[in-house]
């Protein structure tokens, strides 16, 4: 997977990250800038991309 590929996140985790995206622009920050700062904000929320395995959390 190459990177920046965004398919292995669950809809939820764009849906958040998009909602991120929107605040950091309203503030002025850049469109690319903001998209880089949602998804680093997501990453440290969620732990990254989709996780499997009910004992990931321990």
């Amino acid at each position: 997977m190459p990177r920046g590929d965004k398919s292995s996140y669950t809809d939820k985790q764009k849906r958040q990250a998009a909602h991120i995206e929107a605040g950091y622009e309203k503030r002025g920050v850049s469109h690319k800038e903001a998209e880089s700062r949602a998804w680093a904000t997501e990453n440290k929320v969620s732990g990254g991309g989709r996780k499997s395995g009910s004992a990931r959390k321990h």
